[in-house]
């Protein structure tokens, strides 16, 4: 039930990535004006983190869940009845504090329930399910809208019932005894021991360049793809971003006996070569390009958050590892709000070939000097 709870969370948090050609065309917004709706989620998600992200701690995990089913419902709906951006960046930024509350409390909920023999995989299997979820959720909106009269309406109602019904199944879930920590929203970003503050950084920085691309694709994928593919609509920008997370997931799956260290090396060149690839598609408008940086990104997300998982449970405990995780996240979706807001800025004043272009060169050039970093550490994981 945790792992049903967290796919509808993530399903619910991806949903509305191929409507957002739609609500530009709608609502007559510019590049950046999307960026903000996109970003907002964002804050709302790294707000929660920062002053929340110690919550699964002192309530449990099991109510942490359940309030976060509760804030992705109310966002949805919200979102459902958004008739100007304003209104569908609140939804949006609802959306967010779910996402925040849910993703470090389903990783102490899979560590508490799955068994014994199966806990050191309980982070891998967050990562792969997260994927899953959000992976699902553009495809899931993509066909809906497509085919429905009100594409703005149809595609949330399935979630919404989903995460009501996840809500309810969560009261039949018995919860281990835990120890209680005193609760707080001072901010906290804990790091690991001395020692792994190297590492850290480096899985941190990671994340911020995977939680970056992901969002390039995600926000803004939608409206590039027109100029590059013969087909349009949200079917094929949501299949799109579908591909990236689910081949993200088979990796994770596949690549479990991997270990960390080598999973994060693979995935920080995958991701180099990733967006390269996108950067020539929108020099050349070759759309077989578009296509090869699409699967490429999702092998090298895959590998690299298989690795970051890996070894944040490596260097942490179970009492400092939720704390840890919330600081690995709030690095991971810095990546989603300065460089998107930076892209939606170039679009609106140099066109949008030239910033995803930038945007490519500037990410590409992190992952070779944290892969370069990496090469010069060593840890067990």
């Amino acid at each position: 039930m945790v792992s049903l709870a967290l796919i509808m969370g993530t399903i619910g948090t991806a949903l509305a990535s191929p409507l957002y050609p739609i609500y530009q065309q709608l609502w007559n917004l510019s590049p950046s004006q999307i960026t903000y709706i996109f970003v907002a989620y964002m804050f709302g998600c790294l707000g929660t983190l920062l002053f929340l992200g110690r919550t699964s701690n002192s309530i449990g995990f099991l109510k942490t869940l359940q309030i976060g089913l509760v804030f992705i419902s109310l966002g949805l709906i919200i979102s459902v009845f958004a008739n100007n951006a304003l209104i569908l960046s609140l939804g949006r930024f609802i959306i967010g504090i779910a996402s925040g509350l849910m993703t470090t409390s389903a990783m102490l909920g899979m560590m508490q329930t799955i068994p014994e023999s199966h806990k050191q995989l309980a982070p891998q299997w967050v990562s792969i399910l997260t994927a899953i979820g959000f992976g699902l959720g553009p495809f899931i909106g993509g066909v809906i809208a497509q085919f429905s009269q009100a594409p703005l309406v149809t595609p949330y109602i399935p979630i919404i019932v989903g995460a009501v019904l996840c809500f309810i199944g969560l009261f039949w879930l018995k919860v281990p005894a835990f120890e209680r920590q005193p609760f707080s929203i001072a901010p906290k970003l804990q790091r690991p021991e001395a020692q792994y503050h190297a590492v850290f950084m480096i899985i941190g920085f990671t994340a911020f360049s995977a939680f970056a691309a992901f969002s390039l694709f995600a926000s803004l994928s939608p409206s590039f793809v027109q100029d590059i593919l013969p087909w349009h609509g949200p079917l094929v920008s949501g299949t799109a971003i579908t591909c990236i997370l689910l081949v993200s997931a088979v990796v994770q799956y596949l690549a479990k006996a991997v270990a960390a260290k080598k999973c994060l090396n693979i995935g920080l060149v995958m991701m180099l070569i990733s967006l390269l690839s996108l950067a020539l598609c929108m020099l050349l408008k070759a759309s077989f390009l578009f296509f090869v940086s699409d699967l490429l990104f999702g092998i090298g997300h895959g590998f690299a958050l298989m690795g970051a998982f890996g070894i944040i449970h490596a260097i942490t405990t179970l009492q400092n590892r939720a704390a840890v995780m919330s600081t690995y996240l709030f690095i991971g979706y810095l990546g989603t709000i300065v460089p998107i807001l930076a892209v939606g800025y170039l679009a609106d004043h140099f066109g949008l070939n030239f910033a995803v272009i930038s945007f490519c060169v500037a990410m590409s050039a992190l992952c070779v000097v944290l892969w370069l970093c990496h090469q010069k550490l060593s840890v067990k994981a």
